[in-house]
C-alpha cells in the first residue's frame, strides 16, 4: 500500500485500525471472549470452553504470521513492542504476568474485557481504565520536570540487571536454529505448535459445537493478524523512493516540507498489532494533551474502536447496562486490580492478547513466559478467594497460598493446608 504522502497513509492506518477494533470490541462482547474468564471457568469450573477459544486465537494469529513473514508481508523484526529483541527480559515477563494476572482477577478482567465492558456501561471499568491509564504512562514517561519515570525508580535498577542476551532474536526459530536457519524452523516450530493447538481444541466435540466460542477465537486472531500486515505494508512514496510511516518520520526534516503533522514519537507507526495495556497510557497522553494529533497513534485508535464497537452491540441487543461499584470492598479490589494490572502489563511488555495472542504469534520467548504467568497469576488468585470465601475467614492467606499451589500441583499433596472444594 504506497500512499503520495504522509497524511495519507497516517490516516489510513488509523481508520483502519479503528475499523479493525471496532469489529472486535463487537465480536468480543457478542461471544462473551474473556481471558479472565477462560482461566475462571477452567479452575473453578473444569470448563474449558473460554480457554480453547483463546488458544484459537493464539493458533489463528499465528498461521497468519507464519503464512505472510515467508512473503515479506510481515516485519516483526522491527514490531513495536520489540516481542524478538535480542534482551531477554525474564524477570519482567515473569513478575510483570504475575502482577497482570493477579490484577486482572481482581478487577474483573484484562485490558481488552476492561475496554468492552465500558462500551457495555459498566462505570467501574472507567475507573479501571484511568489508573491504569497513569500508570501505563508514567512507567514509560518522566514525571513533570524531571527525566524520573515509575519504572526507573521502582524496578530497572535491580530487575533489568537479570536480563540476558540470547543473540540477535529472542524467537524460537532464531534460538533453535541459529540466524542462518531462523526463518525455516520458525516454520516448522510454528506449524507444529498451530496444529497441536487446533487438534487440542477442536478434539473437543462441545467446543466443535460452541458458535460463540469458534466465532470469538477466529476474530481474535484474525484481527492480529489484519493489524500487523496493515501496519508492516504502508509506503510513503516521494521522488521514485519508497519510505515506511516510521522512516519517513525518521527523516522528516530532510523530506517533509514543514514541521505540521509531524508525530511525537516515530516508534508507534512500526509494525504492530493489538494490545491493550501501554496504549491505555497513550490514550491518557492523547487525552491530556487537548487531543493533539502527534499524539494520535495505533494504541489510541484501536481502544476507542474496541469501545465503540462493544457499545454498537450493546446498543443494538439492548444489552447496555449501567454498573457501579457494589460496596467499598468492591471498589477496593478494582482499585488494586488496576494498579497490578497498569504495572504488570508494562513491564510484561504487555496484557493476555498483547503478549498472550500478537506476542505469542511471533513466538518469542517473553511472550510465552508472560502467558503462562498471567494464567499462573490469575489460577492461584482465584483458588485463594475460594478458599478464603469457603472458610469464612477462619483460613489464612498463607494458608490458602499453600493449598492453591497443591491445588495447582505446583506443591507436593503433603503440604496442603485445608480440605480441597
Amino acid at each position: 500500500m504506497v500512499f503520495e504522502s504522509f497524511a495519507a497513509g497516517q490516516s489510513f492506518l488509523l481508520w483502519s485500525t479503528f475499523v479493525v477494533a471496532l469489529i472486535l470490541g463487537a465480536v468480543v462482547n457478542k461471544t462473551n471472549f474473556c481471558t479472565m474468564g477462560a482461566v475462571s471457568d477452567m479452575v473453578n469450573m473444569g470448563d474449558l470452553g473460554r480457554m480453547r477459544a483463546w488458544l484459537l486465537a493464539i493458533a489463528v494469529a499465528l498461521i497468519g504470521v507464519l503464512a505472510l513473514e515467508p512473503l515479506g508481508l510481515v516485519d516483526l523484526g522491527a514490531a513495536f513492542p520489540p516481542y524478538r529483541a535480542g534482551q531477554l527480559i525474564w524477570a519482567e515477563n515473569l513478575l510483570g504476568g504475575l502482577m497482570f494476572g493477579i490484577g486482572m482477577t481482581l478487577a474483573s478482567g484484562c485490558g481488552n474485557k476492561t475496554l468492552i465492558r465500558i462500551g457495555g456501561g459498566n462505570a467501574k471499568s472507567v475507573v479501571v481504565l484511568a489508573i491504569i491509564g497513569v500508570i501505563a504512562y508514567f512507567m514509560v514517561n518522566p514525571f513533570p520536570g524531571t527525566d524520573q519515570t515509575l519504572m526507573s525508580v521502582l524496578f530497572y535498577d535491580w530487575i533489568r540487571p537479570l536480563a540476558v542476551n540470547v543473540g540477535p532474536s529472542q524467537d524460537l526459530g532464531t534460538l533453535l536454529g541459529g540466524s542462518d536457519n531462523a526463518a525455516t524452523v520458525r516454520l516448522a516450530v510454528g506449524a507444529l505448535l498451530a496444529v497441536a493447538l487446533l487438534y487440542y481444541v477442536f478434539r473437543a466435540r462441545e467446543f466443535r459445537h460452541g458458535f460463540d466460542n469458534i466465532l470469538g477465537g477466529l476474530v481474535v486472531g484474525l484481527a492480529v493478524v489484519a493489524a500487523w500486515y496493515v501496519s508492516s505494508n504502508l509506503q510513503v512514496s516521494l521522488d521514485g523512493e519508497s519510505y515506511s510511516l516510521r522512516g519517513y518520520v525518521q527523516n522528516w526534516d530532510f523530506l517533509a516540507d514543514s514541521g505540521a503533522g509531524k508525530p511525537a514519537d516515530s516508534r508507534p507507526l512500526s509494525p504492530q498489532s493489538f494490545t491493550f495495556i501501554n496504549p491505555m497510557g497513550q490514550s491518557l497522553g492523547y487525552t491530556a494533551s487537548g487531543f493533539d494529533a502527534g499524539l494520535l497513534t495505533f494504541g489510541v485508535m484501536a481502544l476507542a474502536g474496541v469501545i465503540a464497537g462493544s457499545l454498537l452491540w450493546s446498543l443494538v441487543t439492548r444489552s447496555f447496562r449501567f454498573e457501579w461499584f457494589a460496596n467499598g470492598r468492591d471498589f477496593l479490589n478494582h482499585v488494586v486490580g488496576a494498579v497490578l494490572m497498569g504495572f504488570g502489563g508494562v513491564l510484561g511488555m504487555g496484557c493476555t492478547i498483547g503478549q498472550g495472542v500478537t506476542g505469542i504469534s511471533t513466538l518469542a520467548v517473553g511472550s510465552i513466559i508472560t502467558f503462562g504467568a498471567i494464567v499462573l497469576g490469575s489460577a492461584l488468585t482465584m483458588k485463594v478467594q475460594l478458599y478464603r470465601m469457603v472458610y469464612e475467614g477462619e483460613a489464612g492467606f498463607l494458608a490458602a497460598l499453600v493449598t492453591g499451589l497443591v491445588d495447582l500441583k505446583l506443591l507436593p499433596a503433603r503440604l496442603r493446608r485445608l480440605e480441597a472444594v
